[in-house]
């Protein structure tokens, strides 16, 4: 019954596999790859990312590569274990590498190009005052659908940031950042909560929730993923990351106490029943609403985003959806599957092809350099392959 439920959701283009994604049958010589344009760096800035043609085929993939001499030994396993969960892992939503060989020092990791780049991209370039509601929904459900799945399969992803959500030219939507992924199972057994603390979780704190943050006997599950959505839901709608500005220690105080980020206006009208999901009588406290209108914590993490974005009436469907993934007790939120049902996304299955496409003006998909010809091969060395067209390191994929 689950399979059957969970096909008849996939109705929109955000969660269609097309032919090109499909790179399990390209070569593993790194002579048939000519790489065009850098995409992004990460993994303490020992990957480089670039759009690449596969010369035999024609076809753009996005390429990894990382410099396995400068990896320490905890960052080899991190390596290790990414590359396994891709294997493991079989969803339209999750961004995983089919591809995944040496050449010399070098680690290459394949997965389909994701033409329109992370939305955390899409926002510092195109939408700078926060995307319309109809293109949140459009990317939060292919979220939720990745997420269900991986909380299915026994997984918490604890990255889950607009910059991890990348759009494919095509319209779908998936869900990257699996070097955070925790499995749950224990000797066998899945475990109600685990207390791992996420590498490199400095970078994620506004999207961490309490419970993981607290580190106590409690612990964490799957519902910390919920919360972090919510924090995704306000990132894009308002075009900034909630907490700017605000000190570690202050931010950790505010999340402890109950003080979470809202979006920045009231709501047009009273919220009422929302059918099976209600709304928590714990309300939203206002005390971090001035937190919300500041600057930026890290540059890393909020490079280029506007100051003071323009205050605008949201419906009350995803004011509920907010509050409800934004509930202090995580037993609160619902789970994914939940949210999946919930009102504000009912619009996501009228979507069409082009009706995607109306959504995401005025961006548009990557395309291969005109001037490249298609000649061209990177040259075997044991350094970092240097793309043809550098970008700027704040890049269109993050994978940190």
């Amino acid at each position: 019954m689950k399979t059957s439920a969970s096909s008849a959701r996939d109705v929109s283009p955000c969660s269609v596999l097309m032919d090109e994604d499909d790179i399990t049958g390209l070569s593993t010589d790194p002579a048939h790859y000519q790489l065009l344009s850098q995409l992004g760096r990460g993994f303490n800035n020992l990957s480089q990312v670039s759009m690449a043609r596969h010369t035999l085929s024609g076809r753009l993939v996005a390429v990894k590569n990382t410099d396995l001499d400068e990896c320490t030994e905890d960052e080899l396993l991190q390596l290790m274990n990414e590359a396994l969960l891709s294997r493991l892992f079989r969803h339209p939503n999750l961004l995983t590498s089919r591809q995944v060989f040496s050449s010399c020092c070098q680690l290459w990791v394949l997965s389909p190009l994701m033409s329109y780049g992370s939305a955390d991209s899409l926002l510092r370039s195109y939408f700078p005052d926060g995307m319309s509601e109809s293109l949140i929904a459009y990317l939060l459900y292919g979220v939720l659908r990745a997420l269900e799945y991986l909380h299915h399969m026994g997984y918490v992803h604890r990255g889950v940031k607009a910059s991890h959500v990348l759009l494919s030219a095509e319209g779908r939507v998936c869900l990257s950042g699996l070097q955070s992924v925790y499995s749950l199972m224990k000797d066998g057994k899945r475990m109600r909560a685990v207390f791992d603390m996420p590498q490199h979780s400095l970078s994620l704190l506004p999207w961490l929730s309490p419970e993981l943050l607290r580190q106590d006997l409690h612990g964490y599950g799957v519902k910390s993923d919920v919360y972090s959505l919510g924090i995704v839901a306000c990132e894009l709608v308002s075009g900034r990351v909630p907490f700017q500005d605000v000190p570690p220690t202050l931010m950790l105080l505010q999340k402890l106490q109950g003080s979470h980020c809202c979006l920045l206006d009231v709501p047009p009208y009273p919220l009422g029943d929302m059918g099976a999901l209600k709304v928590s009588r714990s309300g939203v406290d206002s005390g971090i609403g001035e937190s919300v209108a500041t600057g930026s914590l890290t540059r890393t993490a909020t490079a280029e985003r506007p100051q003071s974005p323009a205050p605008k009436n949201h419906s009350a469907t995803l004011h509920n959806l907010v509050q409800l993934c934004l509930q202090q007790q995580p037993e609160r939120r619902p789970s994914a599957t939940a949210l999946l049902t919930h009102p504000f996304f009912r619009q996501v299955k009228k979507h069409t092809r082009d009706s995607f496409l109306s959504l995401m003006y005025p961006a548009v998909p990557l395309s291969c350099p005109p001037d490249m010809p298609p000649s061209e091969t990177p040259t075997q060395t044991c350094n970092t392959p240097s793309p043809t067209h550098p970008e700027p390191e704040d890049g269109l994929w993050d994978f940190s």
